[in-house]
C-alpha cells in the first residue's frame, strides 16, 4: 500500500535518509525544508516524485501556513523528524511545532515523533515555561514533552496511531561525527512505523531499534499529559481534537 508521508527536516540527517528510503519503497513523500535556500539540497529528491514544503518551523505562522498548505495533500502519517539541540528554538521547534501540526492535521491517522534516550533527563514541570524562546528549559525537557504528547494523541484522537522514537546517538550535524551508534538504524525504526500494516504497530509506544522501550513515567502519565496540552493549547490557541470534531 502507497503511503503519503511528511518528513520535516528531511534536508540531511535523520529526517534526509528517512525521505530516501520511503522514495525507494514507493511511498509518496512530501519533504520540508526551512527555507528556499536549503530546499535546494531537496532537487534530487524532488526530481524523484517527492513534493517540497517550506517553512519556518520556529515560527508558529509559518507552521499554520504549512498545515494550510497541506490540509488537502492526502497525508496519512507525518514523521515528526525536525529538531534543534540548543539556543532559543529548541522548545518552539522540538514541540510547539509539531503540537501544532498536530492540532491542525486532524485527518492524518500515524504521527511518529523523533524523541532521545535523553527525554529520562527532563523535567516534568511546566513552571514558568516561555514556549517562544526556550528561556528556562533543555533539550531534554523538549524532548520528553514531545514523546508525552505523541503517549496522548490515541486516546484524544482514538484511532489516530502515535508513536515515539529514540534514533540513539547517531553521526549526524547534531549528534556529531563521533557519536556512537548506527546510522542506519537510526532511521529505520520511525520509517517502518510510518507505513507499516503490523498489527503491532498499531498499539502506540517508544521504541528504540525496532524493539518497544520504557520511557520516563511522566509520558504516560495522564495528569502530566493533559497540563501540558493545556499549556500549548493556551500558548498557541489551538488545540487536539477529536477528527470530525466541531471547533
Amino acid at each position: 500500500m502507497e503511503h503519503t508521508v511528511l518528513v520535516t527536516g528531511s534536508t540531511d540527517g535523520l529526517g534526509r535518509l528517512s525521505a530516501e528510503s520511503l522514495l525507494a519503497d514507493g511511498h509518496h513523500v512530501v519533504v520540508h525544508a526551512r527555507n528556499g535556500s536549503r530546499a535546494e539540497t531537496l532537487s534530487d529528491l524532488v526530481d524523484r516524485g517527492a513534493t517540497l514544503v517550506t517553512a519556518d518551523l520556529a515560527d508558529a505562522r509559518a507552521v499554520w501556513r504549512l498545515a494550510g498548505e497541506l490540509g488537502g495533500s492526502g497525508l496519512t502519517a507525518v514523521i515528526h523528524n525536525a529538531g534543534v539541540l540548543s539556543g532559543p528554538d529548541v522548545l518552539p521547534v522540538n514541540v510547539v511545532a509539531p503540537y501544532l501540526l498536530t492540532a491542525l492535521l486532524p485527518d492524518v491517522r500515524r504521527h511518529v515523533v523523533l524523541s532521545s534516550g535523553m527525554h529520562r533527563g527532563g523535567s516534568a514541570s511546566l513552571d514558568r515555561i516561555d514556549w517562544h524562546t526556550s528561556t528556562g528549559s533543555s533539550y531534554s525537557d523538549s524532548k520528553l514533552f514531545v514523546t508525552a504528547i505523541a503517549a496522548a494523541l490515541p486516546r484524544l484522537r482514538p484511532g489516530v496511531v502515535a508513536h515515539a522514537v529514540d534514533p540513539g546517538w547517531v553521526p549526524t550535524k547534531m549528534g556529531g561525527a563521533g557519536a556512537p551508534d548506527d546510522l542506519e538504524a537510526g532511521h529505520r525504526t520511525q520509517d517502518w512505523l510510518a507505513v507499516t500494516d503490523d498489527p503491532d504497530a498499531e498499539t502506540p509506544g517508544y521504541w528504540y531499534h525496532g524493539e518497544r522501550a520504557t520511557p520516563q513515567a511522566a509520558v504516560r502519565d495522564p495528569a502530566f499529559q493533559d497540563a501540558l496540552l493545556a499549556a500549548l493549547a493556551d500558548v498557541t490557541g489551538e488545540r487536539i481534537r477529536r477528527s470530525g470534531a466541531p471547533d
